[in-house]
């Protein structure tokens, strides 16, 4: 694959290096600087991709070192791919990132990546919208020393009684189980916690929500997890048949499938 002089910012999925698209490890097979945020994305990953460019990992780097050493590359007629947990546009602090280098003139191409609540929903072999129960997702996170804007404060949202994907709130279970009940939820309502989804120390925890607080700390569960709530969790619903969408239904046409009368 021939790269231009250009960062390339790369989604590398929730943790199994399989994940990555196939685009996403092309490109770091090819790029001639590597910046990955060590603490989060699995050295496996640069293993796999037999990583031949230059490599920095960022954990201990401050914005403007990895904006400085991604500018200086690109002006020397390099790629640079700047590798991302999960999916950069949720939760990727990609903006501040993407304001340096225009500042710098230099161009910049996303590549998506699978996020670690799609990653948690395909361990818990879960649906999150669900015909009858759910048909929203509202991805969010608890407030902690990073504020929300007031009119997403997590009370407010849990009004709307759908599912709720929580990412970075794991050090905030008891917030999360308060601000849900305040907001009507029911003690009952199915949560799951998924923690680093698909690497090979992954921990499931089933609970409800009056559980969730004790089944956290039974796991010792206190960061890099997704808590996913709401009745589209609740495992017993592989055993119903009656949630069926539309979409396969004999009845239910569309422009490629007639539907199919019945006469008595």
């Amino acid at each position: 694959m021939n790269l231009l002089p250009k960062v390339y910012i790369v989604g590398a999925g929730p943790g199994d290096p399989e994940l990555i698209t196939v685009k996403g490890m092309r490109i770091l097979q090819a790029a001639d600087v590597v910046l990955f945020t060590d603490s989060l994305v699995r050295d496996e990953l640069l293993a796999t991709a037999d990583v031949q460019g230059e490599v920095h990992g960022t954990s201990g780097m401050s914005l403007e070192q990895m904006v400085g050493i991604m500018v200086t590359s690109v002006r020397q007629g390099k790629s640079v791919a700047r590798v991302h947990t999960g999916d950069p546009a949720v939760f990727g602090a990609v903006l501040e990132q993407l304001a340096l280098l225009k500042a710098e003139g230099v161009e910049v191409e996303i590549v998506p990546g699978v996020s670690s609540v799609f990653a948690a929903a395909a361990v818990l072999g879960a649906e999150l919208t669900v015909p009858g129960l759910s048909q929203t997702v509202i991805l969010t996170r608890a407030e902690g020393r990073t504020p929300v804007p007031e009119r997403e404060n997590l009370r407010a949202l849990a009004g709307h009684h759908c599912t709720i994907a929580l990412y970075l709130s794991a050090t905030r279970a008891k917030t999360v189980v308060d601000e849900l009940l305040a907001a009507g939820w029911s003690a009952h309502t199915p949560v799951a916690v998924v923690q680093k989804a698909t690497w090979p120390e992954q921990k499931v925890v089933r609970t409800t929500l009056h559980g969730l607080v004790r089944a956290m700390g039974d796991a010792h569960i206190s960061n890099h997890a997704m808590i996913l709530a709401g009745w589209a969790l609740d495992p017993d619903l592989v055993n119903r048949t009656d949630l069926r969408s539309k979409l396969y239904d004999e009845t239910f046409t569309h422009r490629y499938r007639k539907g199919v009368t019945t006469s008595e």
